[in-house]
């Protein structure tokens, strides 16, 4: 009887079916893949990972490798031919990862196959023949007849001494082959190399000091710093902690041990250097953050043309050092050169400080140098990408944006120069999330990640996308930690305070309620001032203690700190609604309505209905008419997963009771909802009139269900990720 595949083994059956019809194709890599899937580059990622323990990059290469060995036992072709009928445009980068993989390099694939080969065919051999021995001519003596010659005193013919004549009892046997089996095994151990565990590549450039009396030097040495950061964050096996984390260590005099269990990296990379002239002076070293032990360390002299050959040598020999695999498309990458012209690229490094300042004069400076680095090179993509970011960057708080237009240039120009930099198509994603093309931003935001997959700023507009624009609290939470993984612990206590408000937002929107309160908990205490954390805290606390009273009152008592909180005011009177305590809810109510109408605003729509009732309930029908008009309105103009739920409200205030339960039905199949549509959606009295529908208490059990099935796989996931 056939066995029918599981979906797992189907998934990775089919992603190794489309990476062998295209395996001659070097540049067929985690995106093309993901798009011969029908999938999100992400959601490849997660999946590979979770069947295979591999990322998706390392899955296309173990298929390139074995399809490598196949060809070098089966066929005549010499390792050159095979590493580039694989898929290896480096010969040399075929061989060190066919050792890596196999254990011997791949011109000793033959002879080890035919060595294999010869000892299965001894092992049939002997299994066809147990009976034989070193010395066929002297036969076996029957149990029987060694018995009575023994009774008669009289030796056994053909035996010389009586332990040769013995038969070999199977208990003989089994010790024999056991010893055998034993010495086999003490070879094996004693010859194969030693294995360790693996540690985690993880690392973390320090500020360079600048060895000059020059401090106007200093530019140029941070420019150094920075060249070795950005090359090894192209590397994917490597996880490289980005420079606002480690800035604060620069004038620190924390141990390397101290350092690594605040960042939770195993590696650290410390220099010192400067410009003397026309040379270039460079002093790196790697160091084993668990022992303070110097891994690697170089001193070089370089002439300033050679700076960038410089910089990629260092950052392969950084790799190398901790055996990160480098694939040829990622060192290509490394290996590209921003600039030919050295005027261009000392403008561009002089930027980089009051770039990475991020005020509106640091930002203004930044541009000025940008734009003088273009001067003198006018295809010069970084600089076109950076000059964008700032740009978008100036705009971003301004309710009436000026540079769009200016970006968008700007943008089209980097990716014109170059259109696999990471910066460029960053800019070009902000562009769109500027004039709200979404859809448009985010194949941009993926593909930056893979130029480079350790970007925390692409891991932050990721996370901010399926937070607010598309909704998906899974790979909310999933881009949320990642950023969190290589920006851990960067910027002053105020920004902390509001990247652990994120974090705890991900977390109990996917219903992690303990792992939410300990970053709100982090966020209060980072930043007391922070406005946002404590209602997050109260909607938190609630998730654990499901205590409506509590939750109620520390609603009042927070929107009393300042009565001026329109979003404090509409959730008290929420809160006073869902226990259908309508009086109150009323008063919170009606302050919340005025205080919209004055303003002008048009905030929390998707409340409209609940404030209906309510004044539907004070005897105020027209008002309440009006609306049920805007919700209406609201669920009409609603694209997001929740338009389902939405209608099912409304059908239900509309007593059609079977449209109602269809719509709940329909949401049931959605995925990575928020946590509060379970906590709360059961206990809106608008869906009283579906509770006596014999399919009401069945698809709100789906919908659950379907929460929960969504947590656990998530769960899942990060875990193997090491994120959770």
């Amino acid at each position: 009887m056939s066995k029918t595949p599981s979906n797992r083994e189907s998934f990775i059956h089919r992603a190794k079916a489309l990476v062998l019809e295209q395996i001659a194709l070097e540049n067929f890599g985690v995106s093309e893949l993901a798009e011969a899937m029908n999938m999100s580059r992400s959601s490849l990622l997660r999946k590979i990972k979770k069947r295979t323990g591999l990322s998706a990059s390392q899955f296309i290469r173990e298929v390139r490798l074995e399809k490598s060995m196949e060809m070098l036992r089966e066929t005549s072709l010499n390792v050159s031919e095979v590493s580039y009928q694989v898929g290896f445009g480096s010969t040399s980068y075929f061989i060190k990862c066919f050792r890596e993989r196999y254990g011997y390099p791949p011109g000793e694939a033959a002879a080890k196959f035919q060595e294999a080969a010869g000892l299965q065919e001894a092992t049939k051999l002997q299994e066809a023949f147990p009976g034989e021995t070193e010395h066929p001519e002297e036969p076996e003596i029957p149990a029987t007849a060694g018995a009575a010659a023994a009774s008669s005193g009289t030796p056994p013919p053909h035996s010389p001494n009586p332990a040769q004549g013995r038969p070999i009892s199977r208990r003989t046997m089994g010790l024999a082959a056991l010893g055998l089996g034993i010495l086999v095994l003490l070879v094996y151990f004693l010859s194969r190399p030693p294995t360790s565990i693996e540690i985690e590549k993880s690392i973390a450039v320090l500020p360079f000091k600048n060895e000059s009396s020059d401090t106007a030097n200093t530019y140029f040495v941070n420019g150094l710093m920075e060249s070795t950061l950005k090359n090894l964050q192209k590397i994917e096996d490597l996880r490289v902690i980005s420079r606002p984390s480690v800035e604060k260590y620069r004038h620190s005099e924390k141990t390397i041990q101290e350092m690594a269990g605040e960042l939770g990296v195993n590696y650290f990379i410390a220099g010192s250097g400067q410009r003397a002239g026309e040379r270039v002076l460079l002093n790196i070293q790697l160091i084993e953050a668990a022992t303070d032990r110097q891994i690697w360390a170089e001193q070089y002299s370089r002439e300033l043309g050679d700076i960038f050959a410089l910089q990629h040598e260092v950052a392969q020999k950084i790799a190398s050092s901790i055996e990160a695999i480098v694939t040829p498309a990622e060192r290509e990458q490394i290996e590209k050169v921003p600039t030919d012209n050295l005027a261009a690229y000392d403008y561009y490094l002089q930027a980089l400080e009051p770039y990475h300042a991020g005020t509106a004069e640091g930002l203004s400076r930044a541009i000025g140098l940008f734009d003088q680095a273009i001067g003198e090179d006018p295809q010069f993509a970084l600089a076109y990408a950076n000059m964008a970011i700032s740009y978008f960057l100036l705009d971003m708080d301004l309710a009436e944006k000026k540079y769009t237009d200016r970006i968008n240039n700007l943008a089209d120009k980097a990716l014109l120069y170059d259109s696999k930099l990471a910066e460029s198509l960053v800019a070009k994603a902000l562009y769109y999330l500027q004039v709200k093309e979404f859809r448009l931003a985010l194949p941009h935001l993926e593909k930056a990640l893979e130029y480079n997959p350790n970007s925390v700023l692409v891991y932050q507009l990721l996370s901010d996308y399926y937070a607010r624009i598309v909704p998906d609290t899974g790979k909310y939470l999933e881009y949320a930690l990642k950023g969190n993984q290589l920006d851990y612990g960067a910027g002053d206590s105020i920004t902390r305070s509001y990247s652990n408000l994120h974090l705890g937002n991900a977390f109990i929107q996917t219903g992690f309620p303990e792992q939410a309160m300990e970053y709100i908990d982090q966020s209060i205490a980072y930043y007391p001032q922070n406005e946002y954390a404590p209602l997050l805290k109260i909607y938190i606390q609630y998730a654990l203690d499901r205590d409506i009273q509590n939750m109620q009152q520390s609603l009042v008592d927070e929107w009393k700190k300042d009565t001026t909180r329109l979003d404090i005011l509409q959730e008290v009177g929420k809160a006073f609604y869902f226990q259908e305590a309508y009086d109150s809810a009323y008063y919170y109510y009606e302050k919340f309505v005025d205080a919209r109408n004055r303003s002008g605003l048009e905030i929390y729509p998707q409340e409209d209905l609940k404030i209906g009732r309510v004044y539907e309930a004070k005897g105020r029908s027209e008002l309440a008419k009006h609306f049920y008009q805007s919700y209406a309105s609201y669920c009409q103009r609603d694209r997001s997963i929740y338009r389902p739920a939405s209608l099912a409200v409304q059908y239900a205030h509309e007593g059609k009771i079977d449209a109602a339960i269809e719509q709940f039905e329909e949401f049931a199949q959605q995925d990575n909802f928020q946590y509060w549509m379970v906590l709360f959606m059961d206990m809106d009295a608008a869906l009283d009139p579906l509770k006596s529908h014999p399919g009401y208490a069945a698809v709100m059990q789906k919908i659950s269900d379907r929460f929960w099935a969504n947590h656990e796989q998530l769960r899942e996931e990060l875990e193997s990720d090491g994120l959770l």
